[in-house]
């Protein structure tokens, strides 16, 4: 029998073409790619064609990668019938967006706290990255907020989720003027999300380039310090605004347009979810429903 892990990290650099990538997805070495392919040549003969740029797969590489995929869905069959009625033990395992993950992460835990055999396994990624490491079969879901056009997974809606205009609680706003005088707080994502919110809710207000930026965050629990400390506004999503410690020293601007992103909830399309996985969802969708539609505070001297 073949050893599972050559197996592995065949069809990794199989679908990367590089064993410098390969090693890094893998979290191994590059000689240790090397090794493991050379043992399955050692034992099925050539199974790529080195080229100086890149690799090609032989006939043999293709049989093989054909059976590793059959060895791969066989294998997950089998854990899955082994734990068909383990609702309350085992790994769940979650891959969300930042925004997502700090609101989620704490009620992944407290379901733990009252099922101690459940172990959670959660990591904060963006869009591609999450669909790539549910199709390596890394975590078992994940959330995006862009609905994958991609036979292998199956996309369901989770929840919706608004951006919010965020600003100090001492600060009054009535117009964009105000928010200039403020300056915009930065983020990785923030002129998509402050173009997309700020366009509908001031329109023809001019456009987010001509705010001043008082700064950048890329980590997004951190995000809402600034404006907090009162040197600035921003626009995230609502569910990173929840997760802020220090809410009193912010508040939310109500606005007659809302903005919203669909979470979409991905797994592998072949198998259905895991009972521990699917028991997790339906914990999270009661805690969130409760939250989604929760009215804001109001800023003070808002314009809606």
């Amino acid at each position: 029998m073949l050893n599972p892990q050559w197996l592995r990290t065949f069809a990794v650099v199989a679908d990367t073409g590089n064993f410098t990538r390969s090693a890094e997805r893998l979290g191994l070495t590059q000689a240790a790619v090397s090794q493991h392919v050379a043992q399955l040549e050692q034992q099925l003969g050539p199974v790529l064609i080195r080229r100086p740029r890149n690799m090609e797969l032989t006939p043999a590489g293709h049989a093989l990668l054909v059976y590793c995929a059959e060895f791969e869905q066989a294998d997950h069959r089998l854990q899955q019938r082994l734990s068909r009625g383990e609702r309350h033990k085992g790994d769940i395992s979650l891959i969300t967006p930042g925004s997502s993950g700090l609101f989620l992460y704490p009620l992944l835990l407290d379901l733990q706290q009252k099922h101690p055999e459940l172990a959670i396994k959660h990591r904060f990624a963006p869009n591609p990255d999450i669909i790539q490491q549910v199709l390596d079969n890394r975590f078992e879901m994940g959330l995006v907020s862009i609905k994958p056009d991609d036979s292998r997974l199956t996309a369901t809606q989770f929840t919706e989720e608004p951006l919010e205009l965020v600003i100090p609680a001492s600060a009054d706003i009535s117009g964009v003027k105000d928010l200039r005088t403020l300056g915009f707080i930065d983020h990785p994502d923030g002129l998509n999300m402050a173009t997309r919110l700020l366009s509908r809710a001031y329109p023809g207000a001019g456009t987010i380039n001509e705010l001043p930026v008082r700064g950048f965050i890329n980590q997004v629990g951190l995000i809402l310090e600034p404006v907090a400390r009162g040197l600035g506004f921003t626009v995230i999503p609502r569910y990173a605004r929840k997760a802020f410690a220090n809410s009193r020293a912010i508040k939310v601007v109500p606005l007659e347009h809302k903005v919203m992103d669909v979470l979409w909830l991905i797994h592998r399309a072949e198998w259905p979810l895991s009972a521990r996985a699917q028991f997790a969802l339906d914990y999270l969708t009661q805690r969130i429903r409760p939250t989604e539609n929760a009215s804001t505070e109001p800023a003070r001297g808002a314009n809606t």
